[in-house]
């Protein structure tokens, strides 16, 4: 089995994803992962005859990333749980739980559990008790 990364940019998402499913690649899933206070990124596996490639795309904490979900419709729940780990807007969902897939609370909460540092909306980080 092999795998592949390739880094890229959140104006060629849609494009590149689009680009894997005509050529026969499938999406295995999504992850998440938080580089520092300021920086996320979000890798896009796709599996095509047991090899792997990955996407991978960095953002800026709190970013609006395109949802794949319009060409792959599955995608949107695993983006919603993104939304709702890690504070991440996807544009264009197809299904929107509007952060509360997994959150019903999300209404009187902005946490994102996942997330180590916290973006307020003055822009400033604080790190988050571990409990």
């Amino acid at each position: 089995m092999s795998i592949e990364a390739t880094n890229i940019t959140a104006d060629k998402l849609v494009a590149e994803v689009t680009r894997l499913k005509a050529e026969g690649w499938r999406l295995v899933t999504c992850s998440s992962v938080e580089i520092d206070a300021q920086t996320m990124q979000i890798l896009y596996h796709f599996d095509k005859d047991l090899k792997l490639t990955n996407l991978r795309l960095s953002l800026p904490k709190g970013g609006t990333v395109p949802s794949i979900s319009g060409v792959l419709f599955g995608a949107f729940l695993i983006e919603n749980e993104i939304r709702d780990q890690f504070g991440v807007t996807f544009e264009g969902l197809v299904l929107d739980y509007q952060g509360r897939l997994l959150n019903e609370c999300a209404q009187t909460s902005s946490s994102s559990p996942f997330c180590r540092m916290q973006v307020n909306q003055s822009g400033t980080t604080a790190a988050k008790e571990v409990q």
